[in-house]
């Protein structure tokens, strides 16, 4: 009887659909015993949210100091084959219950020598995210084995537009010439294939090492990469900042957020094109260097796809 422990954090409800598929194998195998549990803040965030919330959510989400969760109430001397953790992207970070319960005393129990999966789902920009994790994750003593990164159904400019009004509106539907916000279905539906080959390592006692190579689990998009690492130095600074006007909902640090909304808005109108313009004249000559940093940012699990028909 092999024991998993499957943890996750869902806003929207977007992450939990994608958890059920990929659990759902694990979960009608009788020789797995599963335990189940939603990371709930005490403090819970909103959705959609207010424009105002959104944002008073950013500099603890970017410095790492989120408020405190819910108790998991698990035996914390229980050893588990595997953990599987699931999770959204904010402001290019992990979400603070995320975040709360890594630099928590119960991950510190649960979490050395463990073999854990991840898992997004999220816009086209997870990366940075993902490498906190991985770093937190490494403090713990966790053998991080796998991540699973499902993405957005539309392009880059189409989610620029479709995510902020799916998060502050709760509408995800199409609209205009946009596709509907979030990850496709038929996406979500086919991420059990990730739960089946789980299934099977666990089984064959091989969850001490990469499970989902050749499934199509992890696929960074090199174009954003350089765009990922300014952006979370800048939340960085930023959010740093913010936090130092007070506590959040304070009147202070509403007008520093403002100030930083028309900071934003001017760095995209006058910057960000700039910079787009030159990523696509020095893309020819950076490919060799950006081709290696996907096949690093992609590692364990990769974006390989060769073993889907046979999974499915």
């Amino acid at each position: 009887m092999k024991s998993v422990l499957v943890l996750w954090y869902s806003q929207s409800g977007q992450l939990a659909q994608v958890m059920e598929q990929v659990v759902f194998p694990l979960r009608m195998a009788s020789d797995i015993r599963l335990e189940e549990r939603q990371l709930e803040p005490q403090t819970p965030y909103p959705f959609p949210w207010s424009f105002w919330q959104f944002l008073d959510a950013f500099p603890e989400t970017v410095t790492l100091k989120p408020g405190p969760i819910k108790p998991l109430h698990l035996d914390l001397n229980q050893r588990y084959d595997l953990i599987i953790i699931g999770y959204p992207i904010w402001f290019l970070s992990p979400p603070p219950p995320l975040t709360a319960f890594l630099q928590s005393e119960e991950a510190k129990r649960l979490l050395p020598n463990t073999p854990v999966v991840t898992v997004t789902a999220c816009r086209n920009m997870w990366l940075m995210a993902q490498e906190t994790v991985k770093t937190l994750l490494n403090r713990n003593g966790a053998n991080h084995v796998d991540h699973i990164a499902l993405t957005d159904q539309g392009d880059a400019f189409s989610t620029f537009i479709t995510t902020p009004r799916w998060m502050l509106t709760g509408k995800k539907n199409a609209f205009w010439k946009f596709p509907p916000a979030g990850v496709a279905p038929s996406d979500i539906n086919a991420s059990s294939r990730f739960g089946e080959a789980i299934k099977e390592a666990l089984r064959k006692g091989q969850q001490q090492r990469s499970m989902l190579q050749g499934l199509g689990a992890c696929d960074v998009d090199a174009r954003l990469i350089a765009s990922e690492k300014i952006g979370k130095r800048s939340f960085t600074i930023w959010g740093t900042l913010l936090s130092k006007l007070g506590k959040p909902g304070s009147f202070i640090r509403r007008i520093g957020l403002g100030i930083y909304v028309t900071f934003l808005l001017a760095m995209i109108i006058t910057v960000v094109p700039i910079t787009m313009l030159i990523k696509f004249l020095l893309r020819p000559l950076l490919k060799n260097k950006l081709e290696q940093l996907k096949q690093q940012f992609e590692q364990p699990s990769g974006s390989s796809r060769d073993r889907i028909r046979t999974a499915s």
